[in-house]
């Protein structure tokens, strides 16, 4: 259950994100609860893979920085794989994915409360 909240959560959070940062369009809704499981399944699947010798690298101290790299590019490459969601360079990506960890930050720690 928690899963299927923080999915359509976000999706709002990127139709709004989608409303305030220039470069990134959505078409609707629906796009944006794909777009969010997508990203979600390139973060857990090919994300991990980039982001485990990204960590063995930096000896794990950069964790967060590296987690917001991999994400930024699985935003990009989500932009690549629907019709219905552009984003426009990697500024936005990287505002966008940032905005994502934030939000998932504080909508953990408010859900486990």
């Amino acid at each position: 259950m928690h899963f299927i909240l923080e999915l359509f959560l976000t999706a709002g959070l990127l139709l709004i994100l989608a409303a305030i940062l220039p470069g990134i369009s959505i078409k609707n809704y629906v796009t944006a609860v794909f777009v969010t499981l997508v990203i979600g399944i390139l973060n857990a699947t090919i994300g991990f893979l980039l982001r485990l010798p990204l960590n063995i690298i930096t000896l794990g101290l950069l964790l967060f920085f590296v987690r917001l790299l991999v994400t930024t590019i699985m935003v990009k490459l989500a932009g690549n794989l629907f019709k219905g969601f552009s984003v426009k360079g990697w500024g936005p990506a990287f505002l966008l994915a940032l905005a994502m960890a934030i939000f998932g930050m504080l909508l953990d720690n408010s859900i486990h409360l």
